[in-house]
């Protein structure tokens, strides 16, 4: 099933690439557009309050929302200062490393700055969660061995399953003590960009399903085709939602 799906977005990619290019100005309206739904829908799963509207007023005219958390508003601009760096790593070609990882992390987290960029230095425990993440002493050893994994995935995985496999191991070990979902998204979004495919949106609205995806990975004993058809066809629906753009 996998390989039909990875052949249709294959197919839709190619054909997106054959079209004319979108104007400087286009480009930009897609991704302030994107990114301001991107990050809505990211803090949104973690619990933040802003609305979809609010997250536009902060990110576009730097307009502080009355009663609501200062917490909240630093999300946003965390949120979109790290949209913008995988942006720049993309354009370098710049390989995936824990230091990406951490400069990632420490932008998502600049409400924090005791805990930006730091692996956790204690235990967690993912709410309604199957899974237990590893005990902190484990976590830079399990991180460093999941780069070198990541890497022996390009060989022999579709890009879609290995950045979703990555995303669920990733979630799984649990680095930081906080920002590990946005962190985790934006991660996702790094790998399928390198590869040529659009940036996906995972909505608050399907929260559920997402979650689910977790919970079938660890139920199955590692199988992660839950979240592999989760991904494929958000990033589907991105590449035909560009085409309808660029044909239109």
């Amino acid at each position: 099933m996998n390989n039909i799906i990875f052949n249709k977005i294959d197919n839709l990619l190619s054909m997106l690439n054959k079209c004319r290019p979108l104007t400087e100005g286009e480009v930009q309206r897609l991704r302030d557009d994107f990114l301001i739904d991107f990050t809505y829908n990211s803090n949104a799963i973690e619990g933040n309050t802003l609305t979809l509207q609010e997250t536009a007023l902060i990110i576009n005219e730097g307009i502080t929302i009355a009663e609501k958390p200062l917490k909240d508003h630093l999300e946003v601009i965390g949120h979109q200062d790290a949209y913008y760096y995988i942006e720049e790593l993309v354009k370098k070609k710049t390989d995936l490393s824990e230091k990406v990882i951490k400069d990632i992390h420490s932008l998502v987290l600049m409400d924090k700055p005791q805990d930006k960029g730091v692996y956790r230095r204690l235990p967690v425990r993912i709410m309604g969660a199957i899974h237990e993440p590893p005990q902190s002493l484990l976590v830079p050893v399990q991180m460093s061995e999941l780069i070198l994994e990541y890497n022996k995935m390009r060989k022999t995985m579709h890009p879609v399953e290995r950045a979703a496999l990555f995303h669920l191991k990733f979630e799984s070990i649990h680095p930081f003590i906080d920002g590990n979902g946005r962190t985790g998204r934006l991660l996702l979004n790094l790998e399928l960009m390198k590869d040529g495919y659009p940036a996906i949106n995972v909505k608050f609205g399907d929260r559920r399903r997402y979650y689910d995806c977790f919970t079938a990975y660890h139920k199955s004993n590692g199988d992660p085709e839950s979240m592999v058809i989760l991904i494929a066809e958000y990033v589907e629906e991105s590449l035909e939602r560009y085409l309808e753009i660029v044909s239109y």
